[in-house]
């Protein structure tokens, strides 16, 4: 399994587009992931909601962190397809994400990601993605 902390994430995502953004790690266990976003200005569009592109972000993100809680420190992954449905929306608050493990093969993994609002009924949106597990050449692989 993988040795992906809640500080290790949170280091290096620091300087990449998740702490651009203000995604927090909150939880990190093999195959759960719970993230949170400060909803403020910059995340929102012009008509002040909620871009989608905040919520697709911060589920993508919260999707790759749970790939690399089951991956080895040599493994990686890349996004082969993602899609989002969105149910609700915001404009200030705070948005949670959580993993759900659909699929954790030894190729791919598909997760299950539902964007939430503390104190609101329903979801923000739900997420899937599914994860192409890269592996150094040649590794796995028998003579």
């Amino acid at each position: 399994m993988g040795t992906w902390t809640q500080e290790k994430l949170s280091r290096i995502a620091a300087d990449r587009l998740p702490g651009f953004l203000g995604i927090q790690v909150v939880k990190v266990d093999a195959g759960h992931v719970r993230l949170e976003l400060p909803i403020h200005d910059r995340l929102l569009a012009p008509n002040g909601y909620l871009h989608a592109g905040t919520v697709v972000s911060l589920a993508d993100t919260a999707a790759g962190y749970a790939s690399l809680s089951l991956l080895d420190e040599s493994e990686s992954f890349t996004t082969i397809e993602l899609s989002a449905s969105f149910l609700g929306t915001a404009r200030e608050g705070l948005l949670v994400a959580e993993t759900i493990p659909r699929h954790a093969g030894r190729t791919t993994h598909v997760w299950d990601v539902e964007v939430t609002t503390p104190g609101k009924p329903r979801p923000i949106a739900l997420f899937r993605c599914t994860q192409l597990v890269l592996r150094p050449q040649g590794a796995g692989r028998t003579p």
